[in-house]
């Protein structure tokens, strides 16, 4: 079938986007924070355990995150003063509440990434998946405070269904398509795709290709590199994708480190939250509608 949820646009035909104070790259740092059922399979380290009941070795791995990798990832992000848009399972305020403390404190943005990491609603009928989304919204709200605007499923899963549930109950923004490097607006009134990155993810970069700490960071750089060169006329957006439970480790802290280092002293880069990249993107960020600084 065609897709109907967004319509192809190449990125050489658009009006341009602007970043405040004439910045090239809107950067910010998706912070998974989840939990995982201890009877059901998952992100695995090894495969060959993944299917029993319980499996210590890849639920172990995992739970490595909330009980000690994520403390040495908040202690990276204060060192350079960046603020996580934290993907946030409903299950993790009443399991883990002191890491909704500890976001709360810092003024973190909270996204919705479904009840936990476990369940995909990808199978659900629409009367199903209304009453879960409701659910895992009404909960982040009751637990942070704040109801969230922007949305990820578990393992980036949608149904079809999914912006339109979202948007019926007041979120304005995705991250499951993960095919540009801009924000666009889907074919959906008020839904906006904002990008996420598979590619610059540490999961992906760590467990499935086996790279190093340091390879990391030269990915981190080149990354940036190549979108401030390709923002000379139109910004860009640079999302890195982080868990706690892999970045979080004790032999790959200090790459993170590196990494971020370089990104917030990298000039023509706005450090920022994906509400804001979503905010400026509606609110007008062509030049023509923006001041002579490209700032609004």
């Amino acid at each position: 079938m065609d897709n109907q949820l967004y319509d192809y646009s190449p990125i050489v035909d658009r009006e341009p986007i602007s970043w405040p104070g004439g910045a090239r790259v809107a950067f910010y740092v998706g912070l998974n924070v989840e939990h995982y059922e201890v009877d059901r399979p998952s992100t695995s380290t090894f495969e060959g355990t993944a299917g029993l009941k319980p499996d210590p070795l890849n639920y172990g791995w995992r739970d490595y995150g909330p009980r000690v990798g994520i403390w040495r990832v908040i202690e990276s992000l204060d060192r350079h003063r960046i603020r996580a848009s934290v993907l946030l399972n409903s299950d993790v305020g009443a399991r883990y509440p002191q890491i909704v403390e500890a976001g709360l404190a810092r003024d973190w943005t909270w996204l919705a990434h479904g009840k936990n990491n476990s369940i995909f609603q990808a199978d659900m009928t629409v009367e199903e998946e209304r009453a879960y989304l409701t659910e895992v919204v009404d909960t982040i709200e009751k637990d942070t405070g704040r109801r969230p605007r922007g949305w990820m499923g578990p393992a980036l899963t949608e149904t079809f269904r999914t912006p339109e549930l979202l948007a019926e109950l007041g979120l304005d923004y995705v991250l499951d398509w993960t095919n540009d490097d801009q924000p666009y607006r889907l074919n959906v009134p008020g839904m906006l795709s904002v990008p996420y990155s598979v590619e610059l993810n540490d999961i992906g970069l760590f467990v499935s290709k086996g790279l190093t700490g340091p390879d990391f960071v030269q990915i981190v750089k080149d990354q940036l590199d190549q979108l401030h060169e390709d923002a000379a006329d139109s910004g860009r957006v640079m999302a890195l994708a982080l868990h706690p439970f892999v970045i979080g480790q004790p032999f790959r802290l200090k790459y993170l480190d590196q990494a971020l280092e370089y990104v917030v002293n990298h000039p023509g880069v706005w450090v920022t939250t994906s509400d804001e990249i979503a905010d400026r993107f509606v609110s007008g960020s062509s030049p023509e509608r923006a001041g002579s600084d490209g700032t609004a």
